[in-house]
This record gives C-alpha cells, sequence and structure tokens, in this order.
C-alpha cells in the first residue's frame, strides 16, 4: 500500500511540476493533487528537492532508455549517434516536464531547474562519449578526446534542432542527418582522418 501512494505522491507532484514549474509547486499543492495528507508526503520524501530530484532521476533513465532503443547492431556508430541524439532531443522538445524544465531555467533561472538542466545534459554527453569510446576500440573511428567530440555533437544537434528553428523552418530529419554526416562523418572517418582525429 505504502508503494502505492509513494507512485500516487510521485505521479502528483510530476503533473504539478509540469503544469506550475518547480518554484510554484509546493508540497501542500502536491498533497492537494495526490489526495493525501502532507504528512504522508514526508514519510517518503523530507522536501520537495528530494521530490523532485526523485522524478529527474527516473526521467533521466527514460531520456536513456529511448537513446538506447535507437541504437541497431547493423548499421554504424555515426548513423547510431545520429538516431540517438535526434531522439533525446525529440523528447526533450515533446516531454511536458521537460519542456517545462527548460522554460522555467531560461525565464525565470529557478539554481534547482539550472541544475537539471545540467544534468540533463551531461547524461546526454556521458552517453554518447561511452559510445564514442567503443567505436574507437573497435576501430571504427579515429582516436579523439570523447568527452569534447560528444560535447560537439550534442551543441549541434541543439543548434540545428532548437536555435534553427528559432528565425527558420525546421530541417527536416534527413537534412540533419546530412549535416551531421559532413561534419563529423568526414572527420572522424578512420579512412578520412580530419580536424577531430588527434594526429
Amino acid at each position: 500500500m505504502s508503494v502505492d501512494r509513494k507512485q500516487l505522491i510521485m505521479d502528483a507532484a510530476t503533473k504539478s511540476f509540469t503544469q506550475f514549474g518547480y518554484k510554484a509547486t509546493t508540497m501542500d499543492l502536491v498533497a492537494k493533487q495526490a489526495n493525501v495528507g502532507k504528512g504522508t508526503i514526508y514519510t517518503f520524501f523530507r522536501k520537495k528537492e528530494e521530490l523532485f530530484d526523485e522524478i529527474i532521476k527516473l526521467l533521466l533513465a527514460e531520456m536513456r532508455h529511448s537513446a538506447e532503443e535507437s541504437f541497431r547492431p547493423d548499421t554504424n556508430f555515426l548513423n547510431n549517434v545520429h538516431r540517438a541524439l535526434y531522439q533525446l532531443l525529440e523528447f526533450r522538445k515533446d516531454h511536458q516536464l521537460t519542456i517545462k524544465i527548460f522554460q522555467e531555467s531560461s525565464e525565470l533561472g529557478t539554481p534547482e531547474v539550472q541544475e537539471v538542466v545540467s544534468r540533463l545534459e551531461g547524461m546526454v554527453i556521458s552517453y554518447i562519449k561511452e559510445k564514442i569510446q567503443a567505436a574507437v576500440e573497435k576501430g571504427e573511428l579515429s582516436p579523439c578526446d570523447p568527452e569534447l567530440t560528444a560535447f560537439l555533437m550534442l551543441k549541434l544537434y541543439v543548434s540545428l534542432i532548437f536555435d534553427w528553428e528559432k528565425q527558420h523552418a525546421p530541417l527536416p530529419k534527413e537534412k540533419i542527418a546530412e549535416l551531421f554526416e559532413l561534419y563529423f562523418l568526414k572527420g572522424l572517418s578512420v579512412r578520412e582522418s580530419g580536424f577531430f582525429a588527434v594526429k
């Protein structure tokens, strides 16, 4: 029964964080939405930050799972990374809680929310870094700085999916893949060592 109550609280809190944002969500509001006494929440979470942290951990796991599902063993590394990054950023773009998190971070600069934005970005970079390291070990990629390369890949995608759309028509997925290939496949290809390869 207690597990059900905890889930009820987390569902209500997720709904509240999504609708009102982190700053405007209170334990009273969560208790009201979950239809439980505020004291019940404190049996599971000592403060709002703990409740938020638990929800973000689940969100990060969901994002990672979404990226893993896009990887295919029968295709090359960069096609897989393209699909994973696109999937992760589409998740960020479509998932109501992540939309609210980025909106609140940008508009209000709530420190706890800005920290979550850093965690989300860090998770994506760490995930892509792991894939780059594995690809270098397999000989699919030229040796490179995996963390820096993952950072650059993420920033290219953020620019093409979010920043570009602020003043231009959205780019089709195929066009983003083409640009990704142009800037990374040619640079990191084992046969064509380029800018990103360690000389």
